[in-house]
């Protein structure tokens, strides 16, 4: 599953949980481009509850979309992810490098409050 909503004018929320296949890559990417349309210096809060890697075909989905993904992610200045996994709370830090306009903090899962209270800083 992946949920992306809309949190306001400069924010967009999304959950992921489960394994995307190629066909729910394609719709979560059309979503996230399409909700973010009118955002500048936005916020994310992603809430990873139960990942699984992508299916491959999803993989070669979204490295087919990366020029529209850099444009998306140019939208944001602040994402926090929401975790319970340590190794995606470094991975999810560690594209802050890959990312430098990008700030990223990841915190637990129960951690809401304070996430949200960080991206609004």
């Amino acid at each position: 599953m992946f949920k992306v909503s809309q949190n306001g004018t400069d924010r967009l929320d999304i959950e992921m949980s489960g394994k995307l296949n190629a066909v729910e890559m394609k719709i979560a990417l059309d979503e996230l481009v399409s909700k973010s349309q009118n955002i500048e210096n936005g916020k994310m809060l992603y809430e990873i509850i139960d990942f699984h890697l992508p299916s491959l075909r999803a993989i070669g989905i979204e490295l087919s979309r990366l020029p529209s993904m850099l444009s998306f992610m140019k939208k944001f200045d602040r994402a926090a992810v929401l975790t319970d996994k340590l190794w995606l709370k470094r991975v999810s830090e560690f594209e802050e490098a890959i990312f430098p306009w990008l700030k990223i903090k990841a915190f637990r899962r129960e951690e809401k409050l304070e996430a949200e209270t960080w991206l609004m800083r």
